[in-house]
């Protein structure tokens, strides 16, 4: 009974490492490319339309701030994207929701998006920009984000260690029929506790920046009328996933223990 009992934990633990680790995998490849599953899985997204109209308003000139086409390279000054999204190794921008450029991929990409707003802009409405959104907000405090961001990357990306090593090193008893040993229990436990820590941390600090970027929502432009900043922030598809797939692992550790 007790046997059956430990049998029945040890798996149920093993299948909720696998859906963690399964998750963790979509996570990291968030934003690598404009293909549809890439694309469609960001940490935060950042949409753009509203800019153009508030520079216009606030020094009362027409200006052209975006890109005329899907293929403009990013960081070039070349103009906006209205749609911005940003993985673990990249951000992109994107026209019309399915057309777009990627930057270059790096380990921990970092998030700074003031940064990119004013790359992306000619350097003449570059120095326009830094002259009409506020910087004493976390969301123009590119090494706040920058160093915040990439710091939970190697936090995922150890969580994602990890969660792989608590999975596997319970299934191969199970494929080659290897004897089971109190150890193999052990070290997944040890695995799956030390997975669901790094994924804690690296989940939070993302909410946490994400959290304070928002507050460009409400910016207001520095001009002689209240005009707001027409910049939006909001947490993506990535993050929630980022959360499940901490409970996940997290949820495993009982059973783990328990067999």
């Amino acid at each position: 009974m007790y046997a059956m009992r430990g049998e029945f934990c040890i798996g149920f633990a093993s299948v909720l490492s696998l859906v963690s680790l399964l998750l963790l995998i979509f996570v990291h490849v968030s934003q690598i490319n404009t293909s549809t599953v890439p694309r469609s899985i960001y940490m935060v997204h950042m949409n753009t339309s509203g800019y153009e109209p508030a520079i216009e308003l606030a020094t009362k000139n027409p200006f052209e701030i975006y890109a005329t086409n899907a293929s403009t390279p990013l960081d070039q000054g070349l103009g906006l994207y209205l749609d911005y999204y940003w993985g673990l190794y990249a951000h992109c921008g994107y026209l019309n929701g399915t057309e777009g450029q990627c930057s270059n991929h790096t380990l921990g990409h970092r998030y700074e998006p003031s940064t990119t707003i004013l790359n992306d802009l000619s350097p003449a409405l570059s120095i326009l920009s830094r002259s009409l959104i506020p910087d004493d907000s976390s969301f123009t405090d590119a090494k706040y984000t920058g160093n915040s961001t990439k710091a939970a990357y190697w936090m995922i990306l150890l969580g994602t260690v990890c969660a792989g090593l608590a999975f596997i090193t319970y299934e191969p008893s199970l494929i080659r029929g290897i004897p089971k040993h109190n150890y193999t229990f052990c070290v997944s436990t040890l695995f799956a506790v030390a997975g669901s820590i790094l994924l804690l941390i690296g989940a939070s600090i993302w909410t946490v920046v994400i959290k304070r970027t928002e507050a460009v929502n409400d910016l207001i432009v520095n001009a002689p009328t209240v005009i707001p900043v027409g910049i939006k922030v909001s947490a993506g598809k990535g993050l929630t996933l980022l959360w499940v797939s901490f409970a996940a692992l997290t949820a495993s550790v009982i059973p783990y223990m328990i067999s």
